[in-house]
């Protein structure tokens, strides 16, 4: 035995009641547990877990660290939360499989999501695919285990360009041999952004083609589905179909129901869910336990708007015709981008800019940035998008409480954090969500129990990616372990100090090596790339 862990509350990740025991570890897994009143092993480093509570690592479902596990070997913003295995790849943008053009334009499209735009030396990017990212992962070490998503929008990017039209049979072909390459190198699914250019210009027939290789290497899908507003109920429809088609299992990203007409809806969403399992549609979804959104103001423009790219964006802002015409969409008619809600500009707070002299717009809404300029919020949001080159982060303030209340009891949820990472005042969500369900929805209102929440945060999400060794504590399961204290576990981060560190989580393991240990951060990099298991 290398460690053992004494006298601590073991929540398995079951679900079940949790129990006392002593826990050991060798080797990176976990060798025996011992329930109590058995004999108790030893080991030469032990470790006091009396008042604590040992649970699985926390598995991130959703998370934007796709250049964070690479470039920043501290990552305390997921490291001190508990969080030991990240998803990336999300919302249909990243980084693999690419070429040199399209790395280049899609180091631009998400610079608000990652960092990093062209020109930016801090790392080198040399990789092309997906195998060639997630053996990156493996040479350097990181602070947490990272599966991976084929992104949809990236690989249309890369067979069709942004142009929005239907993709010829000889480009849905490289686009399926594109997911196939990637699901072979060790993606465990495919996402998709349907709100982002150019993944939104796909039909759902030329995406359930796409699902249906994946479903063929054994993934998921992961879509970030067409409306979050207006017509939610029709988008998530349609997902369910595209799983329905093409034989993909189904998990929903960061499923909500937002804005003004969908208050109170959150129960029409479950029926839908519901009956759709009931026929056998395989589905999950993750959420993250706030009711802001988070994601780039360029995104907001209608998706006419985007087509040809960055550089095609930036021309119609610049033109006085084309301009007011996005005005028009998005202020009285409903851009794509927006959900097909008019934009409120008082809900829309800029949470960060690329532009360090743009620093002033950080932490007001456009419309009091507007105020204070003396002109109308759009040309406000207008010029800061010309200024930022396209690289504004924003909060979007159009959650409900109750939708996120119920949707977090579902038995298929699990948790995303959809953590961007970027902005001087970024989402807490990046810093808080996993403490925040154990301290705040656990603990302060009961809306979960405790073992009910860990299971939701570790065996769900492990049977959904298929890891036959991950998220639960059982003798043979890999040492991905969190200690922490359920009567004071707790985020600190808020939307004023979004970067505050949690408190309550003491110890935190990855392949049985402490990544945190008595609240500190150590040196440690275990982590490695989870591949899809054959």
């Amino acid at each position: 035995m290398d460690l053992v862990i004494t006298d601590v509350d073991v929540a398995d990740g079951s679900g079940g009641p949790a129990y006392r025991a002593d826990v050991a570890l060798r080797d990176g897994r976990i060798a025996e547990i011992a329930r109590e009143g058995e004999r108790r092993p030893t080991a030469p480093q032990s470790l006091d877990g009396a008042g604590l509570t040992l649970a699985p690592g926390f598995i991130d479902m959703h998370a934007h660290s796709d250049l964070a596990v690479l470039r920043d070997p501290d990552h305390s913003a997921k490291v001190a939360q508990g969080v030991t295995l990240e998803v990336l790849g999300q919302d249909g943008l990243s980084y693999a499989p690419s070429d040199d053009r399209t790395l280049a334009e899609v180091r631009r499209a998400i610079a608000g999501w990652n960092g990093s735009p062209p020109g930016d030396d801090s790392l080198d990017f040399d990789w092309r695919s997906v195998g060639g990212y997630l053996d990156r992962i493996d040479r350097q070490g990181a602070p947490v285990n990272a599966a991976y998503l084929v992104p949809q929008g990236t690989v249309r990017m890369l067979a069709v360009g942004w142009e929005d039209r239907p993709a010829t049979d000889a480009e849905l072909a490289r686009m399926r041999r594109l997911v196939a390459e990637g699901m072979r190198e060790g993606a465990v699914g495919m996402s998709s952004g349907l709100t982002y250019t150019p993944g939104m210009y796909a039909s759902g027939s030329e995406l359930a083609e796409l699902c249906a290789t994946v479903a063929e290497h054994g993934g998921y899908y992961c879509p970030h589905h067409r409306s979050y507003g207006a017509g939610a109920l029709e988008a998530y429809a349609e997902m369910v179909d595209v799983s329905r088609r093409s034989g993909c299992p189904l998990h929903l990203a960061h499923a909500t129901m937002n804005f003004g007409v969908n208050r109170g809806r959150a129960g029409e969403l479950l029926t839908l869910l519901d009956e759709a399992i009931e026929a056998g549609t395989d589905i999950t979804l993750d959420t993250y336990p706030y009711t802001p959104g988070c994601t780039t103001l360029v995104a907001m423009l209608p998706s006419w708007a985007h087509e040809g790219g960055p550089d095609a964006v930036l021309a119609r802002l610049a033109d006085p015709e084309q301009r007011a015409r996005i005005r028009q969409v998005m202020e009285v008619e409903g851009s794509d981008g927006c959900h097909g809600v008019p934009i409120e500009w008082d809900a829309i707070e800029i949470s960060g800019t690329s532009e360090p002299a743009l620093s002033a717009y950080v932490g007001k809404t456009v419309a009091a940035s507007a105020a204070e300029r003396g002109e109308e919020p759009f040309t406000t949001a207008q010029r800061l998008l010309v200024e930022d080159g396209l690289g504004t982060t924003i909060l979007q303030h159009v959650g409900h409480e109750g939708n996120v209340r119920a949707i977090m009891r579902h038995p298929v949820h699990t948790g995303g954090s959809d953590g961007i990472l970027q902005g001087a005042k970024p989402h807490p969500r990046a810093y808080g969500t996993f403490p925040h369900y154990l301290g705040h929805y656990v603990r302060e209102e009961g809306v979960l129990g405790l073992e009910e929440c860990v299971a939701h945060l570790t065996s769900r999400p492990a049977a959904r990616l298929r890891l036959p060794d991950r998220g639960l504590v059982r003798e043979g399961y890999r040492a991905d372990l969190v200690l922490f204290d359920a009567a004071t576990v707790a985020a600190g981060s808020t939307f004023e100090e979004p970067r505050a560190l949690p408190s309550g989580l003491p110890h935190v393991l990855v392949d049985g090596r402490f990544t945190v240990r008595d609240g500190r951060r150590t040196d440690a990099l275990p982590g490695r790339s989870v591949r899809r298991a054959a």
